[in-house]
């Protein structure tokens, strides 16, 4: 549209320590032992966990019932002594709130959300309608183990507000496609990205740096949901993809998964690289926020950065143990 310009993004503040840090479960059941070690986790990091007593409730596989978990998340976003919003687990669910969430609600209280996996719904979701900056990473039930959490990310999305700069080796991250790319980072997990298509909360490609991973997926699944993405004309218009570890994907495979991403994506002419681990990993899970211009660089290195702060009132943070 002529004249048409995007409003600005909505910055949540830094974190802080002693802050408190809502605990919320939108989507599959949880267990309390992986909460409890996840807001011990926290604790270490001297930030307060809070999560309400109905977070353990099951309901099937989800996490209690749609009405439960929307309330949680309302109640979350909308209580001023909470500073940010950190998801314990995905698994399936996230979609039946879409509806249902109150948009002007967590505009006026927006404040960090964190999660991966199923929460790619919300992600995408809060990204593109609420115009938010979002975080893609770790999740409390799953990825406190230690050296779950890589230090340098959190700490420039989530705290210290410094512009960040990462240069991965061959072995870490690998190039695909050389190129160089500048775009909005924005993505999350393939089949949450694919299960949007043809719904009203349908993922807004254009101009982005596309981050995708996936876990346990054969080869000709990882294929298909490319294939879906490309024939959906959701790759017209992006700058640069950058692959997950895609944990588990495509291992019985008697040929490498990167063949498989190369064929559908290598020849539309933008930088692509695979392995940065987020989302579903097997080492320091990457923390990355969404809604932000980035930079991708891919040749005999691949190197992403940001440049301004992702958050609002940073301060500089010492490293905190794992």
């Amino acid at each position: 549209m002529v004249g048409f310009t995007q409003p600005e993004r909505l910055l949540p503040a830094a974190l802080r320590s002693g802050d408190k840090v809502g605990i919320i479960a939108p989507a599959g059941c949880i267990n309390p032992d992986a909460l409890e070690a996840g807001c011990a986790w926290l604790e270490r990091r001297s930030l307060q966990p809070v999560y309400l007593p109905s977070i353990l409730d099951r309901d099937l596989y989800f996490a209690g019932s749609t009405e439960r978990r929307l309330n949680e998340f309302h109640e979350t976003f909308s209580r001023p002594d909470i500073k940010a919003v950190i998801c314990a687990r995905g698994g399936y669910g996230c979609n039946y709130l879409l509806p249902r969430i109150d948009l002007d609600l967590v505009r006026a209280n927006r404040k960090i959300f964190l999660g991966c996996s199923d929460i790619t719904t919300l992600l995408t979701y809060l990204c593109d309608v609420a115009h938010m900056v979002v975080f893609h990473g770790p999740m409390l039930n799953i990825d406190v183990r230690p050296n779950g959490v890589d230090e340098p990310s959190w700490v420039s999305a989530l705290m210290s507000g410094e512009p960040y700069r990462r240069e991965f080796m061959e072995d870490e991250v690998q190039t695909l496609v050389p190129g160089h790319a500048e775009g909005t980072l924005y993505g999350g997990c393939l089949s949450l990205l694919c299960a949007s298509l043809g719904t009203p909360y349908e993922i807004a490609t254009h101009g982005t740096i596309l981050f995708i991973e996936d876990l346990a997926e054969p080869a000709f699944r990882i294929d298909r949901m490319l294939m879906h993405l490309k024939l959906a004309g959701k790759f017209s218009g992006v700058r640069g993809i950058i692959f997950g570890e895609m944990l588990n994907c495509g291992r019985n495979a008697d040929y490498p998964l990167q063949d498989v991403v190369r064929r559908v994506v290598g020849d539309i002419g933008i930088p692509v690289a695979y392995g940065l681990k987020s989302g579903h990993v097997s080492g320091r899970n990457v923390t990355l926020p969404f809604g932000v211009q980035a930079a991708l660089t891919t040749g005999t290195s691949v190197s992403l950065s940001w440049s301004t702060s992702v958050t609002k009132n940073s301060a500089p943070v010492a490293a905190q143990p794992s």
